[in-house]
């Protein structure tokens, strides 16, 4: 349309429209409807504002594809009258913000079949109606540029809350006790949990028993042996490590190697206990944030406490 304009001197050279329009295959309609109407604003320009918007108020939501972006419109916005999850996908497009993620799994531990293991207590079922009641463990490997980094953590299977975090540069079962223990200290209602696992040496260790037995948390494991692959939300699980090294490095051209352990440590507790936990439209819990969704269920529950205290 812009080439014919330019020909025809903005439609004002009359003989030359008919033979551009047919040379082209356009319609004469077409074009008049193009110059009366390429100067109005684009009618996605509010949305497209509201976008950037989402963008900017961290790196990290540059990786978010269709549906948590209009996930985070509805949440962000949620009076605006946010267009369907279609036309914020070709509006997304069309100002080349679209994500196609680039998952580079890494499973690093191996299953020890002689060791004793616990039941499976969760028996798949890992939806929970209320915060520490199931909880999944997970460990994964972050090579550096001086070394490798081991970071072992805990998500509550209600909200997808990061709860517990421990790293270091080696895969001991200290480790994944120490990553326990954090978990107690900072939330005292996780005691009595069921922690669910793979069934790898480091959750059959006796130091990793034994921090479960001080703090009384329930030591679950699946049932078929080997990796959690076998149920959807564990597997859904083991990858919020992967989404972690996607969005934080093979999503943006970055390499975790151009980077030492400690500043990995540093990139990676923020993502997780910052941006995870409060910012990051998580798909799975209704699209929201785990912080949102836990705020909701506590005021839900002072809601009916001071309901039933007035009856």
């Amino acid at each position: 349309m812009k080439f014919i304009a330019l020909k025809t001197c903005d439609g004002g050279a009359k003989g030359r429209i008919s033979f551009c329009c047919k040379a082209l295959k356009l319609t004469l309609q077409g074009f008049h409807n193009y110059l009366k109407n390429r100067n109005k604003p684009w009618k996605h320009e509010e949305l497209t504002a509201k976008m950037m918007e989402i963008l900017s108020e961290d790196e990290c939501n540059d990786t978010y594809g269709r549906d948590r972006m209009h996930k985070a419109l509805l949440l962000k916005y949620p009076d605006s009258g946010i267009p369907s999850e279609a036309t914020v996908y070709r509006v997304m497009t069309a100002i080349g913000i679209t994500h196609r993620p680039n998952r580079k799994p890494n499973g690093i531990t191996k299953a020890d079949r002689e060791a004793r293991k616990s039941d499976d207590l969760l028996k798949r079922d890992f939806k929970a109606d209320k915060p520490f009641s199931k909880c999944v463990t997970d460990i994964t490997e972050v090579k550096a540029k001086n070394g490798k980094l081991y970071v072992s953590a805990i998500f509550d299977c209600y909200d997808l809350t990061a709860i517990g975090l421990s790293m270091d540069d080696n895969m001991r079962a200290e480790l994944c006790a120490a990553t326990v223990e954090n978990t107690a200290s900072a939330y005292p209602e996780f005691c009595g949990a069921v922690l669910h696992s793979d069934r790898e040496s480091q959750y059959t260790s006796a130091s990793y028993r034994a921090a479960l037995n001080e703090y009384g948390v329930k030591q679950s494991m699946n049932s078929a042996g080997g990796r959690c692959h076998d149920n959807a939300r564990c597997e859904s699980i083991r990858g919020l490590v992967t989404r972690m090294k996607n969005e934080l490095f093979y999503s943006r051209g970055r390499r975790s190697t151009d980077y030492t352990t400690e500043q990995l440590k540093t990139m990676i507790w923020r993502y997780y206990m910052s941006y995870w936990n409060n910012r990051r439209i998580c798909s799975s819990i209704g699209g929201m944030p785990p912080a949102e969704k836990r705020r909701r269920y506590y005021s839900d529950k002072t809601g009916k406490s001071v309901a039933a205290a007035m009856e």
